[in-house]
């Protein structure tokens, strides 16, 4: 088997209309030119009003995020992992808990556990879905197990009928990592609003991405909400008084500014995507592939369109060759990242994990993908397996 470059990892390419052979894994350039005077009118005004740090536009954006998802608050902070690292810390999380997540992920699930000094513990994946399997995750469960993560993972919803039930049944919090899966519901509700908190990723690859670094933290509690409002601002809820030891995670005014343009967007792009789906559904039909499953009760929003193929880095080297972008996300393991050696984990541990590392790969996806460049996708695929 051909060995995958490793700039085929993640390909981002600037998206030219002048030529339809190549297609962009994806384009931000598409989008922004849609939106610009609108982008610009909204960052001026933050200049214009010299005030950066939690004035107008951060508190409105919570309030149009809480309103759109469901919870009583949203709280907004610097990045996605630091809305699940607070999260954990404003929960009681530290010392000596442990905390359940899955180990096909991005890094920052697990590391936002690592921070408040508690110990990660994984359990295996679905093979279908990609995201963590309750059955494996009770299986894991000891008297210093404190909280669940499931990771709505390429924008498909966990099976959150299940987290819940485990959760009420061993008094556990279920914090959700939502941070790919903006708009995406299970049994018609909002991912993020299920559990005692939500985070959220405004990173800029992200369905709902900003200009750089963001991200909020979703709940509807009222005592975890303030309590998250209080630790983003190095522990203070009155200026230079500190009753906790907290950091500084805020969003600022200008993501906030123009993640509040985007979010006016946000359900027609993902409808788009939901779309471009459905279309690679229909084409890769018959080919000796896996495309994304989905759960009669969930509505996935998908930030990726991930197929599983046992040619995987053949495929991948075909893609390239052939100007087509394409992701591997991820293509080792958490419990085997080096960092994490000392939690004693070995190949062979998580099956389906280590299997799908192996054959997934992500074509393009994004909103502004024109019905010649789906066609394009499709056509080297298809050439691929001929």
């Amino acid at each position: 088997m051909q060995k995958m470059p490793s700039d085929i990892q993640e390909k981002s390419q600037n998206h030219s209309k002048n030529n339809v052979s190549k297609v962009p894994f994806i384009d931000f350039s598409t989008q922004y030119q849609s939106i610009r005077a609108e982008i610009q009118s909204a960052v001026n005004s933050v200049f214009e009003s010299q005030q950066f740090v939690l004035k107008e536009h951060v508190p409105r954006l919570e309030k149009a995020i809480a309103s759109q998802l469901g919870t009583k608050h949203a709280v907004g902070v610097a990045s996605g992992s630091d809305a699940l690292y607070l999260s954990l810390w404003a929960l009681g999380i530290g010392e000596g808990d442990e905390v359940i997540t899955t180990p096909f992920t991005f890094f920052a699930t697990a590391g936002s556990i690592s921070r408040t000094g508690a110990k990660p513990v994984f359990a295996d994946i679905d093979p279908k879905t990609f995201n963590l399997d309750p059955a494996k995750v009770r299986e894991k469960i000891t008297k210093r197990t404190k909280a669940i993560i499931p990771v709505h993972l390429f924008g498909q919803s966990c099976d959150m009928d299940e987290f819940m039930k485990i959760g009420r049944e061993h008094s556990l919090a279920i914090l959700e990592d939502a941070a790919q899966s903006y708009g995406a519901t299970w049994s018609g509700k909002q991912t993020g609003s299920f559990g005692s908190a939500g985070g959220l990723s405004f990173f800029p690859t992200k369905n709902l991405g900003g200009a750089g670094d963001g991200g909020m933290i979703v709940t509807s509690s009222d005592e975890l909400a303030e309590k998250l409002r209080i630790l983003r601002v190095h522990g203070s809820k009155k200026k230079y008084y500190h009753d906790f030891i907290g950091i500084n995670s805020r969003l600022d005014e200008l993501q906030a500014a123009v993640v509040s343009v985007k979010l006016k967007y946000i359900d027609d792009w993902n409808k788009k995507r939901q779309e471009h789906a459905k279309f690679y559904d229909k084409s890769f039909a018959g080919l000796p592939l896996a495309t994304p499953y989905s759960p009669a009760k969930a509505s996935p929003t998908y930030h990726l369109y991930s197929i599983l193929t046992d040619r995987r880095d053949e495929l991948a080297a075909h893609l390239e060759k052939n100007g087509i972008g394409c992701g591997v996300y991820y293509p080792l393991p958490l419990h085997l990242q080096p960092c994490y050696q000392f939690l004693g984990h070995k190949q062979g541990d998580f099956p389906v994990t280590e299997k799908t590392t192996k054959t997934v790969i992500s074509l393009p996806m994004f909103p502004e993908l024109t019905a010649k460049e789906l066609e394009r996708v499709v056509s080297v695929v298809r050439e691929f397996y001929r």
